[in-house]
């Protein structure tokens, strides 16, 4: 089975080319190949599937983003992915630079691809949710809930952020609230439109970055400070640029790279 590894920012993939990967992936196969002792080592699989075209769908939307965490569950976007799979996209010929429409479980997404440089993709509308508490160890903090396509909680004004312990998942009171579970972001403001942040992501764990937890993070400060601007936000791999525009959608902007390429044995899942 073919493959390509590629990450942004740090948060790494491994993407499944056409045909190459089963019509129905299965969980335990995804688990395999992110397995970064046994496996090629990821934080989730990018399948990439051509979408048929029928009467009245939308001819510009030719390939969806069938993503799984690294736990092999079911994610409805990614920030960090969708840039990956559109660099893929125009290095494997299979769409030319510029705007490309990719389908996701979070609706279509349009993704501006050059040639080469940082790719930026339009998030569609930040969603308020409900608000909850997170529990990590010993601390327990108020967090604000907003969706970017999936749910996240953030905790903004963490004292010590290098300090937190993110080796668990943070506990979600009330758990009813988010049953699923919810990307869980802790940030620190450094500076006027500038901010750093940690993140636990569900199904995965601690990653070195997030596209939507990125987008998540700095709405919830923009909204805190009640304008609509443009943030750097650093995350342990890299810097990536969110812009909450004044018809609220959100447009993130990052690198994507693609790093590796090579074949799968599929006789080495057990």
């Amino acid at each position: 089975m073919r493959f390509v590894k590629g990450h942004g920012t740090e948060n790494d993939f491994v993407v499944l080319p056409p045909g190459e990967a089963p019509a129905q992936l299965d969980a335990s196969l995804v688990r395999a190949l992110c397995d970064r002792r046994a496996g090629i080592g990821a934080d989730g699989v990018l399948r990439v599937v051509e979408v048929g075209q029928t009467e009245g769908s939308d001819p510009t939307v030719r390939w969806f983003m069938d993503y799984r965490n690294a736990d092999g569950s079911i994610a409805e976007m990614c920030g960090n992915g969708i840039r990956v799979f559109a660099r893929y996209l125009v290095s494997a010929r299979l769409a030319p630079p510029g705007r490309l429409r990719i389908a996701t479980r979070a609706g279509v997404k349009d993704v501006d691809v050059p040639v080469r440089g940082d790719i930026s993709v339009n998030m569609g509308v930040a969603e308020r949710l409900d608000d909850a508490k997170v529990v990590v160890g010993d601390h327990r903090w108020e967090a604000a809930g907003w969706s970017m396509g999936n749910p996240h909680l953030v905790v903004v004004d963490v004292p010590d952020l290098d300090a937190l312990d993110l080796a668990r998942p943070p506990v979600i009171d009330p758990p009813q609230a988010y049953p699923d579970g919810a990307n869980v972001e802790f940030v620190e403001r450094l500076g006027d439109r500038h901010i750093r942040m940690r993140v636990h992501e569900r199904g995965v764990g601690e990653t070195r970055s997030c596209g939507t937890g990125a987008c998540a993070a700095a709405v919830a400060v923009m909204d805190i400070r009640q304008e609509r601007a443009s943030y750097d936000v650093d995350v342990p791999g890299g810097r990536l640029v969110v812009a909450w525009r004044e018809d609220g959608s959100v447009l993130l902007t990052g690198p994507a790279v693609l790093v590796a390429e090579g074949e799968y044995r599929r006789d080495a899942t057990p």
